[in-house]
């Protein structure tokens, strides 16, 4: 299952910065408005230290960890759904993302410069915020008049769909996103296959410099302040300090995050985040060949989570062999955890649990 987020956020708050740590794709990042000017994409593998204890233990051919897409949006500005700044074709990207990643400013620094002339983290993310509540307007608005024309042969779906963009085209005229519609089960169901920008989760990153990484500063406290009935997920990261840790090698960084106070890094909290925020969990697949992570969505059932694999194993689906990652690591193998019996067999109405390593049995 593959994670696509979206770094969006008002020109020269770091946006490329962090896309380049998360990515080694070096995006250009220069001190000056719009330097991005076709969106970025980098792949990047998903830091999970059982992955590294698997390969010890097994010692496979090769290690494939899972991956994230990351995309890097041109800096949005006051009135970009209008055609401001770089218009408005970027938000067409943002549309095909699982995530959306807001970078705010929260650092003071005169050397670069603000495209509102202040830092002001409250007023980005609200001139960012209506942005993108305005093009899902200008959507909504354009399905309802489609919806409307089809109900009038008093189509129950039609006119259950103009029900629900009706509710959705009010809430966004409050100055509110779609995520924080309150919405029955049949309701979300529609709204999701619009693909509105202001219905997927949002993760808000708080770019601070060097002093304010692990308790932040005034810019900060006022940001939480502004956000803490959205329920979101928040971090603190310094964009500077991880370009830094991203030239490193591995044994200098963990070095350096020691000396900073700080036990993973911020690109490693990043993803982690991302993956609460998505609900995504991950199991692992183990052999001589290759140990590999998959993710899912927590909640899938085995035969779903064989899919990932493969179509073939999904519809073939007989049995699930299942060591959770405890048992593994505490047996050192597959043929221990079977001799002490932490292998179990399960069926089709299993849930796949966050760490299980698996091994699926399926008709061809």
């Amino acid at each position: 299952m593959a994670l696509q987020a979206g770094i969006v956020g008002l020109p020269n708050v770091g946006k490329s910065t962090l896309f380049n740590c998360l990515s080694n794709a070096q995006a250009q990042s220069a001190n000056f408005p719009f330097c991005t000017i076709e969106p970025n994409v980098g792949t990047i593998t998903v830091p999970d230290e059982r992955l590294w204890k698997l390969e010890d233990l097994v010692k496979p051919q090769k290690l494939l960890p899972t991956t994230i897409e990351i995309v890097d949006i041109a800096g949005l500005v006051k009135g970009a759904s209008k055609g401001e700044g770089l218009g408005n074709q970027f938000l067409g990207n943002i549309r095909n993302t699982n995530a959306i990643i807001h970078v705010v400013r929260c650092f003071d620094d005169p050397n670069v410069v603000h495209v509102d002339g202040s830092v002001d983290p409250v007023r980005d993310k609200e001139i960012i915020d209506t942005e993108l509540q305005l093009k899902d307007l200008e959507s909504l608005e354009s399905r309802l008049q489609k919806a409307q024309k089809a109900a009038k042969s008093l189509d129950k779906a039609a006119m259950k769909g103009v029900e629900v963009i009706q509710k959705a085209i009010a809430h966004l005229q409050e100055g509110s996103s779609i995520r924080n519609l309150e919405v029955q089960d049949d309701e979300a169901e529609i709204l999701d296959s619009m693909q509105l920008i202001t219905s997927k989760p949002v993760m808000y990153v708080c770019n601070v410099d060097e002093a304010s990484v692990i308790s932040g500063n005034d810019h900060t406290k006022r940001f939480i302040e502004e956000v803490k009935s959205e329920d979101a997920e928040i971090l603190f990261i310094s964009a500077a300090i991880e370009a830094e840790i991203a030239t490193m090698e591995r044994d200098d960084q963990l070095m350096f995050l020691e000396e900073m106070g700080l036990e993973v890094s911020g690109v490693g909290r990043l993803i982690k985040s991302a993956y609460k925020l998505l609900n995504y969990i991950t199991y692992f697949t183990a052999g001589e060949k290759e140990v590999r992570a998959w993710t899912i969505t927590d909640g899938m059932k085995a035969p779903q989570a064989a899919g990932v694999i493969h179509t073939d194993f999904e519809k073939g689906f007989i049995r699930a062999e299942v060591i959770s990652y405890t048992d593994f690591v505490e047996n050192g193998s597959e043929a221990a955890c079977r001799e002490v019996g932490k292998l179990r067999v399960e069926g089709k109405e299993y849930l796949v649990k966050d760490g299980d390593i698996m091994h699926f049995r399926f008709n061809v």
